[in-house]
């Protein structure tokens, strides 16, 4: 009996420190990592502009379709914006833009996006909202990586189940595109990875109550780490004061019926949005929100 009770007592202490050795090695994951610019860019400051990010780069925009570079380009040209975009990969693991796990939505071709090397996606083109063809193509994430970049446009990037986060980060890295680049994550087992992977990299974290948020703030992530993300409906006040308590910037999802009802009742729902607590708004309706919010080029 003794010898049994000496043994649970090992394996616990080694449990321990197992425990407190993985937790060491996320803290101090790679201390030669320079953290990205946008952690600075994006701590809470009282008084501060809002940002507007621009759903899948842009869309309902006519001959201009989701997810393009030349889209991206073409709201970039008129506001100051970040851009939400898409990334899937391709069956001989060429990462693109792409939403849906099919092309017949968004472009003239047919089936799983999967089932195409690069080359054969560009036989087709991208096909606006409207169902209009276009001539423009699927694009590379490192193309549009490396535009952005130069021309000092925010990503924020939303991974498909076919993609790896951590192929996202390698190509992030290799394209030195850290300081205008943001990981979406949508819990906490997909925050944990990202940071793990990527600790100098801003992230976009899942905050919709205040459960979501004890759990953010009781994770090993630190909050300079984090945007939340707290859905697409209004919540209650309080979730976005204790946001900014905490020195995270608050994302609300106005895409789908917050759009709808500033569309519809006007566009200075936008500005009472902000003075609810809303720091980024993430829309489908980027040039109307940014003339609300007085945030034009």
């Amino acid at each position: 009996m003794m010898s049994i009770r000496l043994s649970l007592i090992v394996l616990f202490l080694v449990f321990l420190s197992c425990k407190d050795t993985n937790k060491q090695a996320i803290e101090t994951f790679n201390p030669a990592l320079k953290p990205s610019a946008l952690i600075e860019t994006f701590r809470y400051q009282p008084h501060a502009s809002p940002w507007i990010s621009a759903h899948r780069g842009g869309v309902g925009i006519a001959n201009y379709p989701e997810n393009c570079l030349e889209t991206i380009k073409y709201v970039n040209d008129s506001i100051a914006a970040v851009f939400e975009i898409d990334v899937a990969k391709t069956k001989d693991g060429v990462l693109v833009l792409m939403h849906d796990n099919t092309l017949e939505r968004t472009t003239t071709g047919t089936d799983k996006l999967t089932k195409y090397t690069f080359k054969e996606l560009q036989e087709f083109q991208l096909v606006d909202d409207y169902g209009t063809m276009t001539n423009f193509k699927i694009p590379k994430f490192t193309d549009v990586l490396a535009w952005s970049k130069v021309n000092n446009a925010i990503l924020t990037i939303d991974i498909k189940k076919s993609v790896d986060v951590a192929e996202v980060i390698q190509a992030i890295r290799e394209n030195h595109a850290e300081d205008i680049s943001v990981i979406i994550t949508y819990d906490m087992e997909q925050a944990r990875k990202a940071y793990m992977l990527a600790p100098e990299l801003l992230l976009s974290v899942s905050a919709r109550n205040q459960q979501e948020l004890e759990w953010l703030l009781k994770s090993e992530i630190p909050t300079h780490n984090m945007i939340a993300f707290t859905g697409t409906k209004l919540s209650d006040t309080s979730l976005y004061h204790n946001l900014h308590k905490n020195g995270i910037k608050t994302m609300l999802g106005t895409l789908g019926n917050l759009d709808k009802q500033a569309e519809a009742k006007g566009d200075s729902l936008y500005i009472k949005w902000q003075k609810l607590g809303i720091d980024v708004f993430a829309t489908d309706r980027p040039f109307e929100a940014a003339k609300a919010l007085n945030i034009m080029k």
